[in-house]
C-alpha cells in the first residue's frame, strides 16, 4: 500500500483547509483509513479515522465539530476536512491505512505528510 498525502499550506486561523490522500492499493475498500499529525517537538497523534465502507467515523476529542474525515472508494482518495482551524492544528499531517476494523486503530501503512500551518 502506497500513501501520498497533499493540499496542505498556509492558511489563518478560523480559516478552512482540505487535505487529501491517494492510496495505491487494488482493494482500496478493504481498508480503514485514518489522519494522524505531528506538531514540531510533539509525538505524533490521532486525528480521524473511517471505516472500510465510510459508515463509521472516529475523531479525536480536540477535533470534534471541526474536521470531517471522507472516502471514496472508486477513487481510492480519503480526506480530511478541516473548519475553524487554530495555530494548534499546525502539524505535519500523515495518511494511514489499517487491514483491520476501524476500532483496532491499528495502522501498518504510512504516507508521507504534508504540512499544515495556521498563523494566528
Amino acid at each position: 500500500v502506497q500513501l501520498q498525502a497533499s493540499g496542505g499550506g498556509l492558511v489563518q486561523a478560523g480559516g478552512s483547509l482540505r487535505v487529501s490522500c491517494t492510496a495505491s492499493v487494488r482493494t482500496f475498500s478493504s481498508y480503514t483509513m485514518g489522519w494522524f499529525r505531528q506538531a514540531p517537538g510533539k509525538e505524533r497523534e490521532f486525528v480521524a479515522g473511517i471505516s472500510r465502507s465510510g459508515g463509521v467515523t472516529d475523531y479525536a476529542d480536540s477535533v470534534k465539530g471541526r474536521f470531517a474525515i471522507s472516502r471514496d472508494n472508486a477513487k481510492n482518495m480519503v480526506y480530511l476536512q478541516m473548519n475553524s482551524l487554530k495555530p494548534e492544528d499546525t502539524a505535519v499531517y500523515y495518511c494511514a491505512a489499517s487491514p483491520l476494523p476501524i476500532a483496532h486503530k491499528a495502522y501498518n501503512y504510512w504516507g508521507q505528510g504534508t504540512e499544515v500551518t495556521v498563523s494566528s
